[in-house]
């Protein structure tokens, strides 16, 4: 079970409240009594995130410093919840009362109990896109350069260089360069140490001659602490991940242009681990914390990231739609969609952003939307109160319907009482669903609103995507506060090449740990700096040809000799760079 702590930050307009510091909330839980329940703490970027010192590293990941959080994190902002915590209990707003005063006077809503009938089209709308995809018959390193496209690559190569000269280092990077320095961060997703510097010893135990190989241990140490994304000279202070807005502007572009285009969405909150297992050495053992910045994402239903926005404890509540920040949000990920088309898609998220305010809002733009809610949003619906369906049987509910606007708000009693709100969807049909009844583990039938039921099967888009990101995700970090971050969107384009693959090669499709080692092989030995390995190119044919693991055939610009027949061919082992015939490749690979 995971647990966030709820502290105060100040964010409101009106709010009194100091904001509180990490250090803080460390000192303070370090005082409380142990338990068993794992503390998650979003934190905010430094205050002065787009100062010069935010460049430099605060301590070598390898050594004794590295355990411990630098002064400049420790004194950021605590994040919170937004607009509650999961109990549906007025006291949870952290709005003032003069606040809570003024939205009371809004007009009254009229409720009626009957069903929703929502005006809403079909959904009809067809995929060219990801029909031209599965026509090119794309590679996992293919589809993972759909994200870290040519221009990307090239983006970081420059701001890179620049940076590094701006500190009087001629650091010279180039693109083949900063691939092998990608390859080892996808590759210590699958195979950590616990110095990274291991990979390059001579130790038989820990040296990795794919890493060591691909390039010079010093090499790699150099571009890594000049990597960089943005043009210091022209960053805006007022945006805290000024740092890498330039990065999260292309890769937010380039997943939208190849996203699947769906009908269901998830909209929510996901973690970017600031320090991953680091965070528990900061309280004693037995209490783990685990630090992160909030990401605000927005997800097809099988987990592929379609948009997303660091949280940077700013309110951007919009004063026309008195929408609260999760709400804002929400609109932003709407707006990015819309920008393929106004179709009528359905977004799903929880009761940290569902309002029904926010369902009006949605609805006037053409978007359908469903989602937990909380009992103080509702607009004074009047369901039976929460205890008094406690006390009937399993199954029961009750639902009432906005006259002006088609929105329903549904209150159903399973193993908890849950409240829902939807702009699209009723309570008919009624369906029966099986669920656990008392400690037996007996099954029993219970009755479940149509609303009820689609909620939850579309719902798990975030969850899904956090998944497959926490399997095997980047472990190589350094200590400046936003180099995590690049970690996380390393393994979010990861995650949707994966996702691609899947649509994609539904006749052969690999999983997703065969997928990454795929791209890191690729990068590492197609990249590798030929020119300092001795005889790297005749031991790599020997051990990579016949291990049967991640070649593909793909197409080349320019026709080559098949290694086997020797004849002219237009394509090509994509890990084994040698130019191959279909029919030759089997033969080729083979012993």
């Amino acid at each position: 079970p995971c647990c966030c702590r709820d502290v105060p930050d100040g964010r409101g307009a009106h709010s009194k409240v100091r904001s509180v510091k990490l250090l803080e909330v460390l000192s303070a839980l370090e005082e409380e009594e142990s338990h068993h329940c794992r503390e998650e703490i979003f934190i905010a970027p430094p205050d002065n995130a787009a100062g010069e010192f935010t460049d430099e590293d605060s301590g070598d990941e390898d050594g004794q410093r590295g355990a411990h959080l630098p002064g400049s994190v420790l004194h950021a902002a605590v994040l919170t919840e937004d607009s509650g915590t999961g109990e549906d209990n007025d006291d949870l707003e952290l709005q003032p009362a003069k606040k809570r005063q003024k939205m009371a006077v809004k007009p009254q809503r009229v409720w009626t109990k009957r069903d929703i009938r929502p005006d809403f089209g079909s959904w009809t709308a067809s995929d060219p896109h990801i029909e031209d995809l599965k026509s090119q018959e794309l590679s996992p390193v293919g589809l993972f350069e759909l994200f870290f496209d040519e221009g990307t690559i090239n983006f970081i190569v420059n701001e890179t260089n620049r940076y590094a000269w701006q500190k009087n280092v001629n650091l010279s990077l180039t693109a083949q360069e900063l691939k092998c320095v990608l390859g080892i961060l996808i590759l210590s997703g699958y195979i950590s140490y616990p110095r990274r510097r291991m990979f390059w010893e001579t130790s038989p135990d820990s040296h990795h001659h794919l890493v060591a190989d691909a390039i010079r241990r010093d090499r790699f140490e150099l571009i890594f602490s000049y990597l960089h994304f943005a043009d210091n000279n022209e960053l805006d202070e007022s945006d805290r991940f000024a740092k890498v807005r330039p990065l999260i502007v292309r890769m937010n572009g380039n997943f939208q242009k190849h996203a699947p285009l769906e009908e269901f969405y998830s909209f929510g909150e996901s973690t970017c681990e600031y320090f991953g297992h680091r965070g528990s050495e900061q309280l004693r053992a037995g209490r783990p914390v685990r630090l992160g910045y909030r990401i605000w994402c927005g997800t097809t239903s099988r987990g592929y990231l379609v948009w997303f926005e660091p949280s940077q404890g700013t309110l951007l509540t919009q004063p026309d739609r008195s929408l609260d920040l999760g709400g804002s949000m929400v609109i932003k990920f709407v707006d990015a969609l819309q920008e393929r088309g106004f179709l009528p898609y359905h977004i799903f998220f929880d009761k940290v952003f569902t309002s029904v305010k926010l369902m009006s809002i949605l609805r006037k733009k053409g978007v359908k939307a469903t989602g937990t809610v909380c009992g103080h949003r509702t607009e004074q619906c009047p369901l039976k109160d929460p205890k008094e369906l406690k006390k009937m049987k399993r199954g029961s509910f009750d639902y009432k319907v906005d006259e002006n606007e088609e929105i329903i708000v549904c209150r159903w009693h399973d193993s908890s009482v849950v409240t829902i709100c939807s702009n699209a969807v009723g309570i008919e049909p009624v369906r029966l669903t099986s669920r656990q009844s008392g400690t037996a583990k007996a099954r029993t039938q219970v009755h479940q609103p149509s609303l009820v039921k689609l909620y939850q099967e579309k719902v798990g888009g975030i969850g899904r995507m956090d998944q497959n990101i926490a399997k095997y995700q980047v472990k190589i970090r350094g200590m400046k506060w936003y180099s995590s971050f690049i970690g996380y969107v390393i393994d979010a384009a990861l995650n949707n090449a994966w996702q691609l693959h899947r649509v994609c090669c539904r006749d052969a499709p690999v999983d997703l740990l065969a997928f990454r080692r795929y791209v890191a092989c690729v990068y590492l030995e197609s990249n590798a700096d030929v020119s300092s390995q001795g005889r790297r190119s005749r031991r790599l044919e020997t051990e990579t040809r016949f291990d049967m693991v991640g070649h593909w055939i793909v197409h080349q610009d320019r026709r080559t000799r098949c290694a086997l027949c020797h004849s002219q061919t237009s394509t090509r082992c994509e890990k084994c760079q040698k130019g191959v015939h279909a029919k030759c490749f089997r033969e080729y690979h083979t012993r």
